[in-house]
C-alpha cells in the first residue's frame, strides 16, 4: 500500500489517499475541501476510489465528501454517534467560517468494526474526546493509524467545540492508541506524521505512566 496526501481547506486539513499499489484501488480519508483538486489527483494518478472514511464530522474534514462520493458512486463511512454532528452546522463548527455546511449520513460504523476495502483490513477505533463520535482507522498490516484530530505530532485535538471533552480525549488516547505497537505510523488530520513511540516519549499532553 502507498499513502499520499493533499493539504486542503481553510485550516490546512490532511486528506489521505491509501492506494493499493497493484490494483490502484484507493481509500480516501477526510476529503476536506476542493473536490476539484481531489478529482484531479485521482485522474492524474489513474486511481480507483472505492470508499471514503471520515474520522469525524467537523466541517474542515467533510466539505468535499458528497461531491467526491457522487462523482465515483462510492460510499462514505462515519461513526454512528457522529452522524448528527456532521449534519448540523451549529455542531460541526461551520460557524467558525460563517458557512452553512451539512453532510447527510451514509454508511455508519461502530467501534471495533472491521472494514475490508481496497485489499486492506481496516479496524475502526472509537476515540471520543475531540468529538463524541471521533474515530481512528487502524491498519495493522500497514502499521498505520489515521488519527483524525484525536492525536497529533506532539499535541492532541481541541475539545472546546460541541461534544468535546478533554478528560475523555486523553483517556481515549491512553487506552485505545498508546497500546498500539510503538512503530505504528500516525497520520493526523493536521500537521506532520508521527509514530506511537515518538508520542509516548515527546507529547507534552500525555502521561508518562505506561
Amino acid at each position: 500500500m502507498e499513502i499520499k496526501s493533499l493539504i486542503l481547506g481553510p485550516v490546512s486539513t490532511n486528506c489521505y489517499f491509501l492506494i493499493n499499489s497493484k490494483t490502484k484501488e484507493t481509500i480516501l480519508i477526510d476529503p476536506a475541501d476542493r473536490a476539484d483538486q481531489i478529482i484531479a489527483k485521482i485522474s492524474g494518478e489513474q486511481l480507483m476510489p472505492v470508499a471514503i472514511l471520515l474520522t469525524h464530522g467537523h466541517f474542515d474534514h467533510i466539505m468535499a465528501v458528497e461531491e467526491v462520493a457522487r462523482t465515483y458512486s462510492i460510499p462514505y463511512y462515519i461513526c454512528d454517534s457522529e452522524a448528527e454532528l456532521m449534519e448540523q452546522p451549529d455542531l460541526n463548527g461551520a460557524f467558525l467560517v460563517r458557512e452553512n455546511i451539512s453532510v447527510r449520513r451514509d454508511r455508519l460504523v461502530k467501534d471495533k468494526e472491521i472494514l475490508e476495502l481496497a485489499g486492506c483490513v481496516v479496524e475502526v477505533l472509537h476515540t471520543p474526546g475531540h468529538t463524541a463520535g471521533s474515530v481512528c482507522y487502524y491498519i495493522e498490516d500497514e502499521k498505520a493509524l489515521f488519527s483524525g484530530d484525536t492525536l497529533f505530532c506532539k499535541s492532541v485535538g481541541r475539545t472546546d467545540l460541541p461534544t468535546g471533552n478533554s478528560e475523555v480525549l486523553l483517556e481515549s488516547i491512553s487506552e485505545r492508541l498508546l497500546c498500539l505497537p510503538e512503530e505504528t505510523h500516525v497520520y493526523p488530520g493536521h500537521g506532520m506524521a508521527t509514530t506511537i513511540g515518538y508520542e509516548k516519549k515527546n507529547n507534552p499532553y500525555l502521561s508518562r505512566n505506561y
